[in-house]
């Protein structure tokens, strides 16, 4: 029984994914119907707003198999929701509909579910299973649980640097990856609420920071410029994306930028931690450059790390790339020329 709910389960972490870069600050879920080992129903929270996984689920159960969903098992990769919020509870669905048995992947941390959807599907006298692929389930809204829970975003660490470590040029941008990593690189940033660099990344490179490459939502720029010295025709001021910038000067809004000043004496991560959490951003991809890069390792701002080494390009010249930190290794890709590390930090691994 227990192989059977982590088989389903399972597929229901794979719908999941198929959200990803739609659905923030919603959760990623997936659910799938079950009738005697047989998959009548399957379904995603596709966009944020819209029809939650649970619901799409039940619809896509085909007519001459509608008599079967009250005598089927739902497997949900998380607690179904019992607020209305954007969409109708999926509980008091699931209970109209007279599904019997509902698996669930883990419960859900937002204050307005966080055991209330459980609670009210057993309290109308259903069959509820908790804990199947529990870690699984939990990772892959990481973001979301560590928005909810500990009240601040999910902080990616992400650097391109050369065989010999160059990060990049002093006068010039210098690329680095190739065509296909770069590709990679957009599907990342579409996949984040937020992308972060500092003032000398955007002298430099005269970044745009959106997700140009790749079928998805670019994330909102952020630039730390304390004193306002970066001129604003630069191409991550344009229009094309939201850009807020961290300051000492001023707070508000001029046309399509946002200025939010940092207060003097309170750490910058705790101040874009605080404006994160008000502000419904649950992660952020730093892209640099060295010296933000140094300062969020240094003062341990971050979650996950994603180091990419052009294995055939040296450089003699130019600026170095951070000494890797201590990193739990959790993948390394092999993309033509270019090797891809991903780590943890290793804080999460207790």
């Amino acid at each position: 029984m227990h192989l059977i709910q982590e088989i389903y389960m399972q597929r229901c972490l794979e719908l999941a994914l198929k959200g990803a870069g739609w659905v923030a600050p919603n959760p990623l879920v997936g659910a799938v119907l079950v009738y005697h080992n047989r998959i009548i129903g399957e379904g995603w929270h596709e966009r944020y707003g819209q029809a939650h996984a649970e619901v799409n689920c039940i619809t896509s159960v085909k007519p001459e198999d509608q008599h079967l969903i009250g005598s089927s098992t739902l497997y949900v990769s998380l607690e179904p929701c019992a607020h209305f919020g954007k969409t109708p509870p999926c509980s008091r669905l699931i209970i109209d509909k007279k599904i019997p048995r509902v698996v669930i992947g883990c419960r859900d941390p937002f204050p307005a579910v966080d055991g209330k959807g459980i609670e009210q599907l057993e309290q109308a006298g259903i069959t509820v299973v908790v804990g199947v692929l529990e870690e699984a389930c939990r990772q892959i809204n990481r973001r979301f649980f560590t928005f909810h829970q500990q009240q601040r975003p999910w902080v990616i660490i992400k650097w391109a640097q050369t065989a010999n470590g160059i990060l990049g040029l002093t006068n010039e941008r210098l690329h680095i990856t190739n065509a296909i990593t770069n590709r990679l690189v957009h599907r990342w940033r579409s996949e984040e609420a937020a992308i972060l660099v500092g003032s000398g990344t955007v002298r430099t490179d005269n970044p745009q920071l959106t997700n140009r490459l790749w079928n998805g939502p670019s994330p909102v720029r952020m630039v730390i410029d304390r004193s306002l010295q970066l001129p604003v025709s630069g191409t991550v001021f344009r229009e094309d994306a939201r850009t807020i910038v961290f300051n000492t000067i001023k707070t508000g809004e001029e046309n399509h930028l946002q200025y939010q000043q940092l207060q003097p004496g309170i750490p910058i991560f705790t101040q874009i931690n605080t404006y994160c959490y008000a502000n419904g951003i649950q992660s952020i991809l730093v892209e640099g450059g060295a010296q933000l890069l140094q300062h969020c390792l240094d003062a341990g701002w971050w979650d996950e790390l994603r180091v990419i080494t052009n294995q055939s390009m040296i450089k003699e010249l130019g600026v170095k790339a951070p000494e890797l930190p201590s990193v739990l290794v959790l993948d390394n890709q092999q993309l033509e020329t270019d090797h891809i590390l991903f780590g943890l930090n290793p804080k999460h691994e207790n």
